[in-house]
């Protein structure tokens, strides 16, 4: 695959992979609701689902009108019947595999944000609590692989949910974890998952082996297919996590499928197999809110379900490339862009209908003639965006779009809501070309008076608000075409090179 880089050689036998199908455990789950059971049948699941106290590491509670965010966790641990061949014979459980999933405040799409494995970051300090109900602290660590959030000197989950929201910003709300079992009683539970490679694989550590084109795997091939590194691209981590994001898409869309969906044998061995395979956080661990997280999540197209990974670079203090940090130019957009609620994938903004009277009333300040980007000089603040939008976003300006008589205003008197740009009348054309640039409507346009910059010339004044939504995001946008950031969907059919 172009642009992927393997991490490092495989020293002693490759670990064991899993990727937890969190599509499936929510498919079954809706199918509860739907027509397989009523509430007896509901405890019964819900009997079969574990639990884990992470404290004040996620949400309380599931609230069906917000955006929220579910991080997905697999391990390699030998948990599970008939694997204790799979993964590192002693592992405590690593993060292994892990997913960052995040659904949108309207339910219009998704994002599943793979994070690598040797992504290098700190681990902060958590408190886990034992077995005998006790709870303890364990101690964090700096420049560390992210793989030791979960596992190492008694990390649970709520570990690793820690270590992302230090990492990237993004506080998941609740978490998921499957064993090696997910893999192998999904795919079976539905007749198998359709796969794709361009050359025929015969990989004997994964014992993985398919012809050239199309195949079908189930059970044991399916958990290979997923496990294997030595197949595919350069080797390495970040092409094996491709894989597994062109794998769940097939998953989703055999999930979603009429020949799925109308057979009730299939849809109870899915239920029976998603919740047997999963540990989650306490919140979520009754079957009422398992039902409208499914429901909720059901909600979402297929076509605005976007995987991408951490954007990522070698680490450079490393002199053998083994692992990577995050890329300072693209990572913290991807991080913004999930943080705020915009999607990677097109989808039609929704406006109220106060909006719709808003942008009539103050259209007009958007006609008229527009001044070239070279022309506009504007100072930017920071008014309630996250920490660095200011710079980042002045960067955008000058190096994307021609802005260059741009400067860094520091930070805002006060923080606001929304972003507005104050411009006087003899900048209106400035400010017209300005609000397309960014995207602003017409009632962000405040006319008053300019004011100097630091040559002493006039300068109007852009205050990121609340609603900023990333560098170069639009902010009358509801998502963003993301150059340089490799993506799919889950709706895309792709064969593995």
């Amino acid at each position: 695959m172009p642009g992927r880089r393997g991490r490092r050689p495989a020293k002693k036998k490759s670990k064991g992979r899993k990727a937890l199908l969190w599509v499936g455990g929510s498919t079954a789950l809706v199918v509860l609701v739907a027509g397989v059971g009523g509430y007896v049948y509901l405890k019964h699941l819900e009997g079969n689902v574990s639990t884990t106290d992470v404290g004040n590491a996620g949400s309380s509670s599931f609230s069906k009108d917000e955006a929220f965010n579910i991080l997905i966790i697999g391990t390699d641990k030998r948990t599970g019947e008939g694997n204790e061949g799979y993964g590192d014979k002693g592992s405590v459980g690593h993060a292994d595999t892990t997913i960052l999933l995040h659904v949108a405040k309207d339910r219009s799409n998704a994002t599943a944000l793979s994070i690598p494995r040797d992504l290098i970051v700190d681990i902060p300090d958590c408190e886990t609590t034992r077995e005998d109900g006790t709870k303890t602290v364990v101690p964090g660590e700096q420049d560390v692989r992210f793989n030791r959030s979960l596992g190492e000197g008694g990390r649970d989950a709520g570990c690793t949910m820690r270590t992302v929201k230090e990492a990237t910003g993004i506080k998941p709300d609740h978490f998921m974890m499957a064993d090696f079992n997910a893999v192998k009683t999904l795919t079976t539970a539905v007749d198998g998952v359709d796969v794709c490679v361009e050359h025929a694989v015969d990989d004997p550590k994964s014992h993985l082996k398919l012809p050239a084109g199309e195949s079908t795997v189930e059970g044991e091939q399916a958990l290979a297919f997923v496990r294997t590194r030595h197949a595919f691209g350069n080797e390495g981590d970040l092409d094996r996590i491709e894989v597994q994001q062109q794998f769940l898409g097939s998953l989703m869309r055999k999930m979603s499928s009429s020949d799925t969906l109308t057979s009730p044998t299939k849809l109870v061995k899915l239920a029976e197999a998603a919740t047997k395979a999963l540990t989650v956080d306490k919140p979520i661990g009754n079957v009422g809110t398992l039902k409208d997280i499914a429901l909720e999540l059901k909600k979402v197209p297929t076509k605005n379900i976007t995987f991408l990974t951490v954007p990522v670079i070698d680490n450079p203090t490393e002199k053998v490339k083994a692992t990577v940090v995050p890329n300072p130019s693209e990572a913290p957009q991807v991080f913004d862009m999930i943080r705020n609620d915009v999607s990677f994938t097109e989808v039609k903004k929704k406006e109220s209908e106060k909006e719709k009277k808003e942008k009539a009333a103050v259209a007009a300040r958007l006609e008229g003639e527009k001044s070239e980007p070279s022309e506009i000089r504007v100072r930017v603040l920071n008014g309630g965006a996250s920490g660095g939008s200011a710079q980042r976003e002045l960067t955008y300006l000058q190096t994307e779009a021609g802005v260059t008589k741009s400067e860094n205003g520091g930070n805002a008197p006060a923080d606001v809501a929304r972003t507005t740009l104050e411009y006087a009348p003899d900048q209106a054309a400035q400010a017209r070309a300005l609000a397309e640039i960014l995207g602003l409507s017409g009632a962000a346009m405040k006319p008053g008076e300019s004011v100097t910059n630091a040559q002493g010339l006039p300068t109007m004044t852009l205050t990121l608000g609340k609603d900023f939504k990333g560098a170069g995001v639009k902010l009358d946008a509801a998502s963003i075409e993301t150059p340089d950031v490799e993506k799919s969907t889950a709706d895309q059919k792709q064969c593995a090179s």
